[in-house]
Order: structure tokens, then C-alpha cells, then sequence
């Protein structure tokens, strides 16, 4: 090995372990900064971890059925009951989380994505493109959300890929809000003026310079929307447009399986009930958090 190789080598090695002590120090910089934003954050990764690991840590199969044990109340074996078909609870809660997880991370991405798209093209554009998107997205908008979110999942059919879709499709109108008004904003900065004047195309002071400015914003919008996405996945599985059944979702626990139950085995509905709260509390107090500290209208 040369010594210019070995002296590029050194650098690469430094330059990755100098990434990783800035990481390191941002990580606790806003641990410190934000101590509820971090507690959010941990929440979120303890239910990742449940998910990702699943098939370890679950105590059962969330699919046995074990007619000897139906409607165990919770404790010994079981340590948050059982329901009507003597699936243990917990298991089927753990299980559950890796849907809402993966739903909730792709239907933002989706909506954020396409929104973005629409928002940056509008802003830029104006004019006519401008007036035709807004008025597409003003339709949206007009729908209130759980009833366009029906729509779309009763017109394609209940399954995990059209609850992702469904979901995507009424978070596109704030992505494109949001992003329509930050390019508004950028296109008539004097870089950009700079840029057209030395003859760049529309698409390269779009994707280079209008772009990275407008992704602050949309992170903070789509990291917000983290929790609100379980919400609506939750309720479409409860009113039996979401996940079909066997699979263990939040929400079909509580309406198909606790609400009829709800006198007789009330922690059937009940511990659900709960993941999905401290689902959505983690993300709120998290989107929270990054907005405070990305947002540079919020800064001092």
C-alpha cells in the first residue's frame, strides 16, 4: 500500500469517527435541550424494538387459540389476559405494533413525498400550474379527513397497502401547503436570480436550490404527522375498513374483538387502547421537539 493510499485511508477513518462524535453530541445536545422530546423518542424506539423483534420477545403465538384459557384475566401466564379465543394479549399487542409501524412511517413518507412534489412544482411555477394544483388540493381539503380517508379505502378494498394509500392521499394537502409556500419564498431570493442569470434550467434551481430549503419545514411536517397516521389507521380497522382480521391491529383489537366484550373482558380493548395513546403521545412530543429546534422562525 502506497503512502497516499494509507494517508486517504486515515483521513476517510477520521472523517467517519468525527461524523460520529458530532452525531453523538447533537444526540445529547437535544436530550438536553428538549428532555420531553427525548422521552417521546424513547417510547418510539422501545415499540420499534418491539416490532423488530418480535418473534422473540412475544411470550405467544398472537394466532393460538386456546379454548382452555378464554378470557383469562391478566397476570401468571398471561400477563394482560386473553380474549374470546384465548389469544394472549400481549403477543397480539406486540405483533400489532410492527402494522401500525410500518403503516404509519410509509403513508407519511407517501403523502409528504407527493405533496412535496405538487407543493414545489406550484410554488415554483405560479401562474396557471399554480392555480390548477391549489385548486386540486383545496378538493382534498374539503373532505374532512376520516371520511376522504374512507373513501379511498371503501373504492379500493380493506388491506394494508390500500390503508397506506388511503392515508398517503389525505396528508399530500399540508405537505404541498407547506412546501408551496416556502418555494414561494425561495424563488425570489437573489441566489436564485444569480442562478437563472447564468443561464441554469428551471429543473436545476428547483432541485438545487429551492429544494434543500424547503426540507426543514417538511420534516417537521411529516415527523407531526407520525402519530396523527395511527390515529387513522386505528380508526379504519376499527370501523372494519383497515387491516382485515386475523392479523393483530390496534385497532380491529378494540372494535371487533373489545368493544363487544367490553363489560365482560374490558382489558381486551383497554391495553390497546393504551399502545396506541403512548404511540401517538411519543410522536406528538417528539414532532414537537424537532420543530422547536429545526424550525429557525422558532429560534432565538
Amino acid at each position: 500500500m502506497s503512502a497516499d493510499s494509507a494517508g486517504g485511508t486515515a483521513l476517510a477513518a477520521r472523517l467517519r469517527a468525527s461524523r460520529k462524535a458530532s452525531l453523538l453530541r447533537g444526540i445529547i445536545r437535544f436530550c438536553t435541550m428538549k428532555p420531553l422530546g427525548a422521552a417521546g423518542g424513547f417510547i418510539i424506539l422501545v415499540m420499534l424494538a418491539a416490532a423488530i423483534f418480535a418473534p422473540f420477545i412475544s411470550p405467544h403465538d398472537p394466532y393460538e387459540m386456546r379454548f382452555d384459557s378464554l378470557f383469562a384475566e391478566p397476570g401468571g401466564e398471561f400477563p394482560l389476559g386473553t380474549d374470546d379465543y384465548g389469544r394472549d394479549i400481549l403477543s397480539r399487542i406486540i405483533w400489532g405494533s410492527r402494522i401500525s409501524l410500518t403503516i404509519a412511517p410509509i403513508s407519511v413518507a407517501l403523502g409528504v413525498t407527493c405533496g412535496a412534489i405538487l407543493g414545489l412544482v406550484s410554488g415554483f411555477l405560479g401562474g396557471r400550474v399554480d392555480v390548477i394544483t391549489q385548486r386540486f388540493i383545496d378538493v382534498l381539503m374539503a373532505f374532512p379527513v376520516l371520511v376522504l380517508a374512507l373513501c379511498v379505502v371503501a373504492a379500493l378494498g380493506p388491506s394494508v397497502r390500500n390503508v397506506i394509500i388511503a392515508i398517503g392521499v389525505v396528508l399530500m394537502p399540508p405537505g404541498a401547503r407547506v412546501v408551496r409556500s416556502s418555494a414561494i419564498a425561495v424563488r425570489e431570493t437573489q441566489y436564485v436570480d444569480a442562478a437563472r442569470a447564468v443561464g441554469a434550467s428551471n429543473w436545476h434551481v428547483l432541485v438545487r436550490h429551492v429544494l434543500p430549503n424547503c426540507l426543514a419545514p417538511l420534516i417537521i411536517v411529516a415527523t407531526a404527522n407520525l402519530g396523527w397516521a395511527i390515529v387513522v389507521e386505528a380508526s379504519l380497522s376499527f370501523l372494519g375498513l383497515g387491516t382485515p382480521p386475523p392479523d393483530p391491529s390496534w385497532g380491529s383489537m378494540i372494535s371487533i374483538e373489545g368493544r363487544q366484550f367490553l363489560e365482560k373482558a374490558p382489558w381486551i380493548g383497554i391495553s390497546p387502547g393504551i399502545a396506541i395513546s403512548l404511540g401517538v403521545f411519543g410522536f406528538n412530543i417528539l414532532g414537537d421537539a424537532l420543530r422547536d429546534v429545526w424550525d429557525p422562525r422558532l429560534k432565538r
